[in-house]
């Protein structure tokens, strides 16, 4: 088997944004009610009363109506009166919204959870579907216990982290470092003709600020602040496959869930599932982009709350632009997805006139079937990172939510925009905002 035949199957049989049904017990309850002494009292009672188990509460003034408390409560749904606590609580509630882990068909009221603060991807990130050396027997280090035992290593340190510690820095070892060369060779050697603008433009700063070179695999954490400068994008170490639901929800803050493990030695061109090289290399460089920044976090920002149909076609998007997209540049096609920018032989390809080449409609898109072990037939093409972030907000307006999100930079969390006088705050800042650029535009005629 040559090498071109072991990098043709670098296509991932599995992605971070696998579906993965997972049974929950628990429900999650937000409400109002007037902030007078006593609020949250009344409606402890309710629950204790009909002996619901609470999991977890927070309080907080709510944004959604001036001079209420706003109250976030998860219950334990196989215990007690449930429906009987949630009418008495929806009569008393000023506003009232169940927020549920698993979506309820013909009920209207209940959405999807989704987190709202940065800390709460704690609660999922260790939800895989794998785990260290839990590997298929098609794996090339399936046979390999010194390579199973390290897979594990990396799964504990992931496992382990929680959000705001500093990632674990690693010690690879020269056979990790050697395959780590092997790709890095072969690829830098394409990125000069096949890869996109901004990418080409920030390849290089990486090797300046992060340690990027065929000899050293970089750390996730020196990455991390260096993505945090650029774009406010944060590196998360993760331990196996995530679901499609909580990968994108990731991306709603601006966090990308990163291996720190690496391909098996033997086959350097070869990975049946995303590793450091796919991360590092593929997806890393654009990440420290404005512009592609803001279109990866319009995909995780659309996905909260969305039903599972539009997850799923959420998920295609995602393949075909972040993993697999093409742009136009100069009039000629570059490339600018992970899958292809970590894929030697498909990097190669994709410039070809083998392949289909669509333009990237999200709607069209996210419809769009796919192989998972095999060069792609077919690739869409965005004109610009502008245009393709364009589309995924006009196409995240027809995504059936009772609501709009807004991520806010300053607090790191995720505001649900469904009051008036939430907008009327956020229009005055906006207004605010206006000014300052009005009054420098005029001070530079």
């Amino acid at each position: 088997m040559d090498a071109s035949f072991k990098d043709k199957s670098v296509q991932r049989k599995l992605s971070y944004i696998m579906d993965s049904p997972k049974a929950s017990n628990k429900e999650i309850l937000l409400f109002s009610m007037p902030e007078e002494v006593g609020a949250l009292a009344k409606a402890l009672k309710i629950f204790e009363d009909n002996k619901v188990n609470l999991l977890h509460i927070e309080s907080r003034s709510s944004k959604r109506s001036i001079g209420d408390y706003e109250f976030i409560v998860e219950i334990d749904t196989l215990l007690g009166d449930v429906a009987g606590a949630l009418e008495q609580l929806r009569k008393q509630s000023s506003y009232f919204q169940i927020i549920s882990r698993d979506h309820k068909d013909g009920n209207e009221e209940t959405i999807p959870w989704f987190p709202g603060r940065i800390q709460d991807l704690d609660r999922f990130a260790n939800q895989i579907l794998s785990y260290g050396s839990e590997l298929d027997a098609d794996h090339p280090g399936f046979t390999d216990p010194v390579y199973r035992a390290r897979r594990k290593e990396f799964a504990d340190i992931a496992f382990h982290y929680k959000y705001g510690e500093k990632i674990p820095q690693v010690e690879y070892t020269p056979e990790e470092i050697a395959t780590w060369g092997t790709i890095y060779r072969q690829l830098t050697k394409l990125y000069p003709t096949h890869a996109c603008r901004e990418f080409n433009h920030n390849f290089p700063l990486l090797i300046e600020n992060c340690g990027y070179k065929e000899d050293n695999i970089p750390q996730l954490q020196d990455i991390s602040d260096f993505l945090h400068d650029c774009t406010g994008f944060t590196l998360r170490p993760v331990a196996g496959l995530l679901s499609s639901r909580d990968f994108l929800a990731g991306l709603a803050f601006r966090v990308f869930h990163s291996t720190q493990y690496i391909r098996h030695g033997s086959v350097p061109l070869y990975t049946p599932e995303p590793d450091i090289c796919h991360e590092l290399l593929g997806h890393v460089p654009l990440f420290a982009d404005p512009e592609f920044a803001q279109f990866s976090q319009e995909i995780g920002l659309a996905s909260l709350g969305a039903p599972d149909e539009f997850i799923e076609r959420l998920a295609t998007c995602y393949w075909f632009t972040v993993e697999y997209g093409m742009c136009r540049q100069g009039g000629e096609l570059k490339a600018y997805g992970a899958g292809l920018l970590s894929s030697f032989g498909e990097l190669e390809y994709c410039l070809t006139d083998k392949p289909e080449i669509r333009p990237f409609e999200p709607a069209k898109t996210a419809l769009q079937k796919y192989p998972i072990t095999s060069y792609q037939p077919l690739y869409f093409v965005s004109e610009s990172f502008e245009d393709a972030k364009e589309k995924m907000i006009a196409y995240a307006k027809t995504i059936p939510r009772p609501f709009s999100v807004r991520y806010n930079p300053y607090t790191l969390n995720v505001e649900i925009l469904n009051s008036k006088p939430q907008l009327e705050n956020l229009l005055k800042n906006i207004n605010w905002e206006i000014t300052r650029i009005t009054d420098a535009l005029c001070k530079m005629r």
